[in-house]
């Protein structure tokens, strides 16, 4: 899927307005451990239940009730049919049979699983997508050249081209007698360094024209890892790492796929570090961390970036006249009453997105025993 192909369907569905038909917004993990054993659709059934027990109280007609069923079964059958998932690590599908709406959008991550049914859609996850990926560049190389591709949420493309002045042929043969063993290695190493010092070139006025967020190096064999010392400091900085392409048989799309896989076994090897700032902030104030204190600080603006266990769920309720967020009814009598949500994680995650806060969901178990629920770096104290 292109970039434009996204954009068209984001204008699609911003353009939208508020009407008696209800939307249903689905974002749907897909990474290998929901893929394993069909654990997706584990997810996704328990999310439809919990909408169909919620569904007599959200204020809808029969008839739109009946519009959010029809439109839930079809989600149920896209995703279970014969290439009904994508190759990336999350979708997200919104559907109302009221407005002709069915927009599928492959998405190269997602928060958390989760359906919500309202008159609009809820879209502020997509729009942060492509910011948090941002742009990295891509680049894969062998001996005779090198790819160079701009790889963001939704797509990649060659951006540029290198061919290397490398010598042709084999190993040394050692019953060759017109030259020296010594000599045939030397002059393959110089190719080699002259090969990396242009692709790292390459690669530093590609950025100077437009900064990128990360660079990934990739290829066959061990030659990929002799590239990183050749990277100008700058460039080195915000090196993600490596993986295995083959640059005879490279295309934009297997370079988007492997590029977004790398680039969350980078995210999953950062946690630790992520925990251990949080502890520390935590203990001079400037982090809060725990379901109630995260709220009361998204509630006041205070949050910079939130992260989320994604195992957890809790119910709450909103306050109706602040809007704010809680895990007690009692909370709000001062607010206006309280309106039950069916989970505040989900509830608190689209806040943060409304204001534009990051959003970190820490993945691997240990570094996420140590996110209760919900925690939070804050702007102010």
């Amino acid at each position: 899927m292109s970039r434009t192909d996204v954009s068209s369907q984001l204008k699609r569905l911003s353009d939208i307005r508020p009407g008696r038909h209800p939307i249903i917004s689905c974002y749907l993990k897909l990474e290998p451990r929901d893929r394993a054993r069909g654990k997706y659709l584990i997810k996704l059934k328990n999310r439809v239940r919990q909408v169909l027990a919620d569904l007599p109280g959200m204020g809808f007609d029969r008839a739109a009730e009946e519009a959010v069923k029809a439109d839930l079964s079809r989600i149920q059958r896209a995703l279970t049919g014969p290439g009904g998932l994508p190759p990336t690590q999350g979708i997200a599908i919104f559907a109302s049979a009221g407005q002709k709406l069915f927009e599928r959008i492959p998405l190269p991550s997602v928060y958390r699983s989760r359906i919500v049914v309202d008159r609009t859609a809820y879209i502020r996850e997509l729009l942060a997508v492509e910011d948090e990926v941002g742009r990295i560049v891509t680049v894969v190389l062998d001996r005779m050249g090198a790819k160079f591709f701009e790889v963001t949420a939704f797509a990649a493309k060659e951006i540029s081209t290198l061919s290397a002045n490398a010598t042709r042929g084999g190993r040394y043969r050692r019953d060759r007698h017109d030259a020296r063993e010594h000599t045939y290695h030397n002059r393959i190493r110089n190719e080699s360094h002259r090969h990396f010092e242009a692709v790292a070139e390459t690669l530093f006025n590609i950025d100077r024209r437009e900064p990128v967020h990360g660079i990934l190096l990739a290829g066959i064999g061990t030659g990929v890892a002799g590239l990183g010392p050749f990277l100008h400091p700058y460039l080195q900085d915000r090196l993600i790492g490596s993986m295995k392409l083959n640059l005879k048989k490279v295309t934009p799309a297997s370079v988007h796929l492997a590029t977004l896989e790398a680039r969350a076994v980078w995210e999953r090897k950062t946690e630790t570090d992520i925990i251990a700032e949080l502890t520390d902030a935590v203990a001079t104030r400037w982090a809060v961390n725990g379901l109630t204190a995260t709220l009361h600080a998204l509630a006041k603006g205070q949050v910079r970036r939130l992260l989320v266990n994604p195992d957890t769920s809790s119910p709450g309720y909103r306050c109706t006249d602040s809007g704010r967020l809680s895990l007690k009814a009692t909370d709000c009598r001062a607010e206006g009453g309280a309106v039950a949500v069916a989970d505040v994680m989900d509830e608190a995650i689209e806040e943060a997105l409304r204001q534009r806060v990051e959003i970190e969901v820490v993945h691997s178990a240990k570094a996420a025993a140590g996110v209760e629920g919900l925690a939070a770096f804050l702007r102010f104290r």
